[in-house]
């Protein structure tokens, strides 16, 4: 069984930065497609960003504000978030689709940029 768990949301002033990170339990980093979604109110969930063997994209939405990492060994994910604006304010999933097309989703986290 294939578990994704997220951490680091939280409230953050505009123009300030989060990480957030995502576990993987049953499976590893390194054998799927890692990605990070978000969905704002009203909105639709939105693909910003993946991170593969080969390595990482993010859209051009947070190019420059967000960089996606992984820690092999921890079996983690990771998203850092800088320059934090208003519009940044989401529910942010991390997900995993491995060889065989099965996907995982994390629980997700609130993240809220406000003053």
């Amino acid at each position: 069984q294939v578990q994704l768990v997220e951490s680091g949301g939280g409230l953050v002033q505009p123009g300030g930065s989060l990480r957030l990170s995502c576990v993987v339990y049953g499976s590893t980093v390194t054998r799927n497609i890692m990605g990070w979604y978000r969905q704002a109110p009203g909105k639709q969930r939105e693909l910003f960003g993946q991170i593969t063997n080969g390595g990482s994209t993010v859209s051009d939405s947070v190019k420059g504000r967000f960089t996606i990492s992984r820690d092999n060994v921890k079996n983690t994910m990771y998203l850092q978030m800088n320059s934090l604006t208003p519009d940044d304010t989401a529910v942010y999933y991390c997900n995993a689709r491995d060889l065989n097309g099965h996907i995982y989703w994390g629980q997700g986290t609130q993240v809220t940029v406000s003053s």
